[in-house]
């Protein structure tokens, strides 16, 4: 190590009453590392601590960032049948001269089955967690297409410190080049991508808030969807919280399938299931995503193809993601990120107010949502829709539901070679003609004017089953609870007390 540090990471990611979670650490010097394990929810509750753990220090591996550090346990965590659903925060501590070193781990226990079922369930977007981490080498932006779990998390996706510039979104005067953001990163050591993707700044805030409001929320890991679809047995309401953007086959078909047997779904989320990634591995521990170098993929052209590692809404894959949330990414884009929208409202204006979401809101027609708070922010989801009488009605010809209600908008942008914070190379595509190249199979410019102008999307739909998706087109409406917006909150209750009940 090139300092002295403490890090780990904790496998399985998830585990439920009787099974065990491995701890592996590696400590500068040999030195024992005090571990604290706590679950992390309206409360913060102390289950494990030992002063004094045994560790090593070990290099990280070349390839960590594609097969894993490799590093054996160190501490191996019975999981008690007392421990409740919930994300469990592992502290890491060193003692270096009179300084202390801390790192963080996590690991999930998931649902009880049977008559402890719980009615909601959030699956943690641990699979975008893995795409952005980068640590021990590539991650899915800068070049990697296989990333291993069994790794440590790179600094800021486990926690961060308060502070100007936390969000990636501009919350205050424009901001072009986000540069409250980049400072923030650069002040505090952490990853460039920390800003994307994490615990802090979409779950932990949902789930602090949800449970200081009396609602039981049991979590799992993206994984799980595929690797335990059991997840979902005797669930009533399934969430996704905000930047939630790679799935796999597995996680689709789960959650697919619990919306048509009867699940109610609410996506708290944007950009959501855009990629399609697989999980391999004989551990099932690495995700694998060729992205913009699908064409390496090793499933093209074979009778896998739709399983290729590209957007669900590509024309080989041809399973947008419209189909599960109503919305997709390809018809929103950015908003108050990069050159994108950098003064617009960070909210939605109400086109439906009659909708049952806004009970007790006071909001009317033409009312914005949730500016204060900036709840429209960062990567946001939308559909095709036309007007009639004033009103906008989703055309469906982008794979919306026919039942879809449009109940509020934000204009959005994608980026352009003159809009991105980090601009495409010289021959590389922008991500407006790369997103039209695969969604209509070109890139001339009469098909990039179809998708220029986007929208976050505010809105529902009620399938054949009676189960009921909502979505909010925006990875950052959890801040609205974080801010305590009254009718971000109210509308957030609305969904959870109803969608949630037996």
């Amino acid at each position: 190590m090139s300092r002295e540090v403490v890090t780990g990471y904790c496998w399985p990611q998830s585990a439920t009453a009787g099974e065990q979670v491995g701890l592996h650490l590696s400590s500068s010097g040999g030195r024992p590392v005090r571990v604290e394990v706590a679950r992390v929810g309206a409360q913060r509750d102390v289950v494990f601590r030992d002063d004094s753990v045994g560790a090593d220090e070990h290099e990280t591996p070349k390839d960590a960032s594609s097969k894993g550090s490799g590093w054996p346990v160190a501490l191996t965590l019975d999981v008690d049948p007392t421990w409740r659903s919930g994300y469990y925060e592992v502290v890491l501590e060193i003692d270096v001269g009179d300084k202390v070193r801390r790192d963080y781990a996590f690991f999930v226990v998931r649902p009880s089955l049977g008559a402890g079922a719980a009615r909601v369930v959030l699956a943690l977007a641990t699979n975008t967690w893995n795409a952005y981490n980068d640590f021990g080498g590539p991650n899915l932006y800068t070049g990697g297409t296989h990333v291993s779990m069994q790794r440590p998390m790179a600094a800021g996706y486990l926690y961060k410190p308060p502070g100007k510039g936390r969000r990636v979104t501009g919350t205050g005067a424009p901001d072009p080049q986000n540069a409250a953001h980049v400072g923030y990163i650069q002040l505090n050591h952490l990853s460039g991508y920390a800003g994307s993707a994490g615990w802090p700044d979409w779950e932990l805030p949902f789930i602090e808030w949800a449970e200081g409001q009396g609602f039981e929320i049991g979590v799992c890991t993206n994984a799980d969807l595929e690797e335990h679809p059991e997840v979902l047995d005797g669930a009533r309401l399934y969430l996704s919280v905000g930047h939630d953007e790679y799935w796999s086959m597995g996680m689709r078909d789960t959650v697919e399938a619990f919306i048509a047997r009867g699940g109610n779904a609410a996506f708290f989320s944007g950009n959501t299931s855009l990629w399609q990634v697989r999980i391999e591995g004989d551990d099932h521990d690495v995700m694998v995503g060729y992205k913009g170098f699908f064409k390496n993929d090793p499933l093209i052209e074979t009778d896998r193809e739709p399983e290729v590692t590209t957007f669900w809404s590509d024309v080989m894959t041809g399973r947008p993601e419209n189909h599960m949330t109503g919305v997709s990414f390809t018809r929103g884009g950015y908003h108050r990120i990069g050159r994108n929208v950098t003064a617009g409202l960070g909210g939605y204006t109400v086109h439906r107010a009659g909708h049952w979401i806004f009970d007790g809101t006071g909001l009317g027609y033409g009312d914005v949502l949730g500016a204060g708070a900036t709840v429209v922010g960062y990567e946001c989801d939308g559909c095709v829709f036309t007007y009639r009488d004033g009103l906008p009605y989703p055309t469906g010809e982008d794979g919306t539901p026919a039942t879809f209600e449009i109940l509020g908008t934000c204009p959005t942008q994608h980026f352009t070679r003159e809009t991105a914070p980090r601009p495409p190379k010289p021959g590389e595509p922008s991500e407006l003609e790369y997103i039209a190249s695969r969604v209509f199979g070109t890139r001339d410019p009469e098909a990039m004017e179809r998708i220029r102008h986007g929208h976050a999307v505010l809105g529902a739909y009620t399938n054949k089953a009676g189960a009921t998706v909502v979505t909010s087109g925006s990875t950052d409406w959890a801040h609205g609870l974080a801010g305590r917006d009254p009718q971000i909150e109210q509308i957030t209750r609305n969904i959870l007390t109803r969608l949630g009940s037996r």
